[in-house]
């Protein structure tokens, strides 16, 4: 099963879900035990299928570090924290999460667009 850890431990992820907005980026870097990466992403791509089909969702892409890096970073972009948070919450959701390899830290973090 996978560790939930908070990127930004003042404002942990279930705090986030509080907050009232949208649209919202969720970015999440996965640590992924050395030569896990492959069972990792089986169980991913399911979860992700399931994520697509749920309202609110707009799009998710997944990414590598490179060199060797143990990183996998998803970015998924919803239409608010009240849509994530549902899916978050769902049964079906829940226990997919509990079938990920052991191993796995989950830092996941809510982000807002902002104009640079």
């Amino acid at each position: 099963m996978t560790e939930l850890r908070s990127l930004d431990p003042s404002t942990p992820l279930f705090a986030q879900f509080k907050e009232a907005t949208g649209p919202i980026v969720l970015v999440n870097t996965f640590v992924v035990p050395e030569d896990g990466t492959e069972a990792f992403l089986d169980r991913f791509r399911r979860q992700a299928e399931f994520m697509r089909a749920q309202p609110g969702f707009v799009s998710l892409r997944m990414h590598k570090g490179t060199a060797g890096s143990r990183l996998l970073m998803n970015i998924a972009v919803w239409e608010s924290t009240e849509a994530l948070a549902g899916a978050f919450g769902d049964p079906e959701f829940q226990r997919m999460a509990a079938e990920f390899p052991d191993g796995v830290v989950s830092y996941p973090h809510i982000f807002e667009r902002i104009d640079v």
